[in-house]
């Protein structure tokens, strides 16, 4: 794949998706170390295999502000474990022969590094892209440059509640793909996916030239494709795979099972 940047493999991975007919791209998170390195490996492995277009890959942090209780006990565990970036990087390596892979990190063990060095560290690896969701917009120019400079993608958060005039900044300098907040609140599983998703992903869309993908809160296979639905062209799901690969006694199996009723449910025919 030389010449071939983490822009260029997360656009294509968002071009296969519709060519196979797919409704959305799959995203499916995975936390890096959990229930250990191995295991998060082989796991992440089975996403791709049973259908993700893309895998989110998380950094274990201690104060995970983002997340629900399920990510974070995951982290924790994780970090318990002995869960270190160094590690979670070479899972990203593993998984990027055969999916993008776009890692999330917050923004204390990238600035610990120095950007410049975090940045050679994820394109070393493979990775495609980075999210760092308590990066605010007005710190985020030096990030997105050294990404940039490597040809990896930087993916902003927006919210519901994002003013229209900081929509419009953040949209501007997102590339990979815009990373749109179903609900205001941290991740979890919810019984349904927020009636206004579709308004939501509009808006978002109106403002970016990269796709908007949804995360936060889609838990089952009918929620992914009523983000479908609702125009995403790309969805997340994180914590009712988390929950599976700490509860089932075959993690790897039963998470592949999970991603290929989502994949299978996004390649449906239209709602309605």
């Amino acid at each position: 794949m030389d010449g071939v940047t983490g822009i260029d493999r997360i656009a294509e991975a968002f071009a296969g998706a519709r060519a196979s007919g797919r409704r959305a791209a799959l995203m499916p998170y995975l936390m890096g170390g959990y229930p250990d390195l191995d295991t998060s490996t082989r796991i992440g492995l089975a996403y791709a295999r049973a259908g993700a277009d893309l895998v989110e890959l998380g950094v274990p942090f201690s104060d995970p502000l983002a997340d629900g209780p399920v990510i974070h006990a995951a982290a924790t565990r994780a970090l318990g474990a002995g869960a270190s970036l160094a590690g979670v990087l070479e899972v990203a390596r593993a998984l990027s022969r055969e999916v993008p892979v776009v890692l999330m990190c917050y923004a204390n063990p990238i600035f610990v590094r120095g950007l410049e060095r975090f940045a050679d560290l994820l394109a070393g690896h493979g990775v495609s892209g980075l999210i760092v969701p308590d990066l605010p917009l007005e710190e985020a120019d030096d990030a997105r440059a050294a990404c940039a400079a490597r040809g990896l993608a930087f993916v902003p958060l927006v919210a519901p509640t994002t003013p229209d005039e900081r929509l419009e900044r953040i949209g501007a300098g997102a590339s990979g793909f815009l990373y749109t907040v179903s609900l205001t609140g941290t991740t979890g599983e919810r019984a349904q996916v927020d009636g206004g998703l579709e308004a939501i992903v509009a808006r978002a869309a109106a403002h970016t030239q990269v796709p908007v993908a949804v995360g936060f809160g889609i838990s089952t296979p009918e929620q992914a494709r009523a983000a479908a639905a609702a125009g995403a062209a790309g969805v997340i799901v994180g914590s009712r795979l988390v929950r599976a690969a700490g509860e089932a006694s075959d993690p790897v199996e039963e998470v592949g099972r999970l991603v290929a009723g989502f994949a299978a449910a996004l390649s449906e025919p239209p709602l309605g």
